[in-house]
């Protein structure tokens, strides 16, 4: 995976904001030469609906036609995304439930998903659950690229690249899994703030050599005591370098079968600025 991306899996909903991170996926499946496929999974309306003994052959056959309107209005996107330059795309969909499981499952043959930041303003037209990337993140095991609702996304992604780093597997994965990008990037920026490593006796293994053996140059800047608001802090500093994209991990626990956020990652999925490529 530490060469280049292989193959690359969008998540796709009737939202305008789907067709920016196709042309996204698109423009980094042409630099890494990656297959893209384009997955369209959204909640059937008739699930979201309360359970009612009223609800009539009439009613489930209305919900089934704006589900299918729906699903059209994704497709035409995605063909008029095809008429633009970037990598072929293979459309494909899900339409029963579980469908973060089932994606999840489809996750485990991508290097990268391309997944899009929960738009509260969408909630009840978008048939996408606001723990979507979360979960599936969790379910599958892979990475995830990570777009913002709000504004538009950088024409190139991965130029001046901060890395969120702490000595826990869940950085570790999201640097292996972004070097295909840290190689291509024109600066890489390490952020990280006071923690105890394992001691070592002999030759210490580190991330500035893991990167420097990838061939990726990288400057350090280490930050001090961990504040206790991290995660406004990180963006913040991404915004002052101008970064493009941040790389961390994306920390949690389980707790009576709920998957609970910790506090940075939830701050930083709830209010990103840039694209963020995260692994649990």
């Amino acid at each position: 995976m530490n060469g280049s991306l292989a193959q690359l899996l969008v998540h796709m909903d009737a939202l305008p904001k789907a067709q920016q991170r196709l042309e996204a996926a698109r423009r980094l499946g042409q630099a890494q030469g990656a297959a893209v496929t384009a997955m369209y999974v959204v909640m059937s309306h008739f699930v979201e609906l309360p359970f009612s003994p009223e609800i009539g052959p009439g009613i489930a056959s209305a919900l089934q036609d704006i589900d299918d309107q729906q699903r059209r209005l994704a497709r035409t996107a995605f063909d008029q995304a095809l008429a633009t330059p970037g990598a072929a795309v293979e459309w494909a969909e899900i339409r029963e439930d579980p469908m973060m499981a089932a994606f999840a499952q489809q996750a485990f043959y991508a290097d990268l998903m391309v997944l899009g930041q929960h738009d509260p303003s969408t909630a009840s037209s978008s048939g996408v659950p606001s723990d979507f990337a979360e979960n599936v993140m969790l379910m599958s095991g892979k990475p995830a690229l990570i777009l913002p609702y709000a504004g538009m996304a950088p024409a190139v992604i991965g130029e001046t690249v901060v890395i969120a780093w702490k000595p826990a597997r869940e950085a570790a994965r999201a640097v292996s899994a972004a070097m295909p990008l840290l190689k291509r990037a024109r600066r890489v920026v390490i952020l990280s703030w006071s923690g105890e490593d394992e001691k070592v006796v002999g030759k210490r293994l580190d991330l500035r050599g893991y990167l420097r053996l990838n061939g990726v140059a990288a400057d350090w800047l280490e930050q001090g005591d961990e504040p206790s608001a991290l995660g406004e802090v990180l963006l913040s500093r991404c915004f002052d370098m101008g970064a493009d994209l941040l790389v961390m991990g994306c920390y949690g626990h389980s707790r009576a079968r709920e998957w609970v956020l910790g506090g940075t990652s939830r701050t930083v999925l709830e209010s990103m600025t840039l694209p963020v490529l995260m692994s649990h």
